[in-house]
């Protein structure tokens, strides 16, 4: 049987319409997870949950043959999101459950359409953090590691990895300030990041909700479109809709390359991303060099800690204090150089995100393109040994979400997507950003895109550390 992450989604839909083919991807989940369970991309597993879900998808494909496409799909859960009949730990040292009791919408979207959760994937502790270590359990590794073990990214950091391992044919992560995006392009998986407030956040652990959303990572654009359809509040639900919001090529699409996203790339990442633009402007795409100061500003306001720092010192200081002496001191570093600001400095930052956000969609409207372009990460994933030093953590950090944290502070919708290898054997993504609100018109370019650049495993092969 082929393996779930080299599968097209015609390959998987081909199997669950088979009698018993959500419990036949079941076991294929089962044994993938032990064959790959030294690389760590999940807190916890239950193999009789995951059968007993495959067994129910099964029945209700019997009794309805126009079940859901999404019925029986192997679907991995970030450890913020709470999920029936397992712990949230977010990260932690101590289960989080009497506080976040309650499966949100996108959890439930997804279960009600026969969605089956595999089990908790790893994430950064309160997902503060872009790298994917975590002191308290073990850090994913990346699948695509040759020279020492490297990081999968962070927040979602067991997301990507969960993909790669055959473990899921989707993946729930959340993005705050490119928590998706990061894990998808250090892992090379395709990393939805919907616009803020789009979907509903009940039910995640939150760390910022001025910024925090939620999205998905997947190894073809089709999963990630059927799971859009099945969660998004629209005429999205329409099987067909997403695909009749884009004519299913990049022909005429404008596209701004966002230069200042160039800037201090490292291992070859600049010349990968430029062969990948060249092939969308081979099949149509026209590229422009744009420069956005928005971009400069929304980086100022990241090195001070932006909002999100703020946010979480008062939850944490509120809703979790028994939580404070415990913190990974990665994650408490952060945490003790912004608590002091004030009530005042709060507002003077969420009033100039207000004015980043509309002066990038006025700019972006201005230039006449449709999606801005460029490197989704800068640099390549460090080893994990190399971030173990705090100073060099702190430093890898910012570099990882310097890229990615414009999308959540102007408030942009978009997606990366593998672009190819980078000089060290590492993947590295194409990040396009769309207006706030273009959430269906992201997803529909996405499709196309992909159409031209090929599936992750088509462009990038086998991950060497994976069974």
């Amino acid at each position: 049987m082929t393996p779930i992450y080299a599968s097209t989604w015609a390959d998987l839909m081909a199997t669950l319409r088979q009698p018993g083919g959500a419990r036949q991807l079941a076991e294929q989940v089962m044994a993938a997870a032990e064959a790959n369970a030294e690389l760590n991309a999940y807190r916890r597993i239950d193999p009789a949950k995951v059968l007993a879900e495959a067994d129910a998808a099964d029945a209700r494909r019997k009794a309805y043959p126009s079940a859901p496409a999404l019925c029986g799909l192997p679907v991995s859960a970030k450890d913020l999101y709470v999920v029936d009949g397992y712990d949230t730990f977010a990260g932690t040292s101590m289960a989080l459950d009497g506080h976040f009791p309650d499966e949100g919408p996108v959890v439930q979207n997804l279960r009600g359409r026969g969605a089956v959760i595999t089990g908790k994937t790893h994430t950064v502790e309160f997902a503060f953090g872009g790298i994917g270590t975590n002191p308290h359990w073990p850090s994913p590794i990346n699948p695509w590691s040759t020279d020492a073990d490297r990081v999968s990214g962070g927040s979602s950091s067991g997301a990507g990895v969960s993909l790669w391992t055959g473990t899921a044919a989707l993946a729930l992560g959340t993005d705050t300030a490119g928590s998706v995006r990061v894990p998808a392009s250090f892992t090379g998986a395709i990393g939805l990041k919907t616009t803020h407030g789009r979907w509903s956040i009940d039910g995640i652990v939150p760390l910022s909700p001025s910024l925090d959303t939620a999205g998905f990572l997947a190894l073809n654009a089709e999963a990630i479109a059927e799971a859009f359809m099945a969660v998004d509040g629209t005429g999205a639900r329409d099987p067909e809709f997403v695909r009749r919001a884009w004519p299913g090529r990049v022909d005429g699409l404008r596209l701004g390359v966002a230069r200042q996203a160039f800037d201090g790339v490292e291992a070859g990442i600049g010349d990968v991303i430029e062969r990948a633009l060249k092939e969308l402007e081979a099949a149509g795409a026209i590229l422009k060099d744009v420069t956005l100061p928005e971009f400069d500003d929304a980086e100022a306001l990241f090195k001070v800690g932006g909002v999100a720092g703020i946010e979480f010192a008062a939850s944490i200081n509120n809703d979790l204090p028994e939580w404070r002496d415990k913190l990974d001191p990665n994650v408490k570093a952060r945490f003790a150089a912004i608590e002091q600001a004030t009530a005042g400095e709060y507002l003077r930052r969420m009033s100039a995100l207000a004015k980043m956000q509309a002066g990038a969609t006025r700019r972006m409207n201005e230039l006449g393109i449709d999606a801005l372009a460029g490197p989704t990460v800068p640099v390549s994933p460090p080893t994990i040994q190399e971030v173990a030093d705090g100073d060099r953590y702190v430093n890898r950090n910012m570099l990882a979400l310097r890229n990615t944290m414009h999308g959540n502070f102007l408030k942009l919708a978009g997606f990366t997507i593998p672009a190819g290898m980078d000089e060290v054997g590492m993947p590295a993504g194409l990040q396009l950003m769309t207006c706030a609100g273009s959430d269906i018109y992201a997803m529909g370019l996405l499709l196309a895109v992909e159409r031209v650049l090929g599936r992750p495993y088509d462009r990038l092969g086998k991950p060497p550390k994976t069974a």
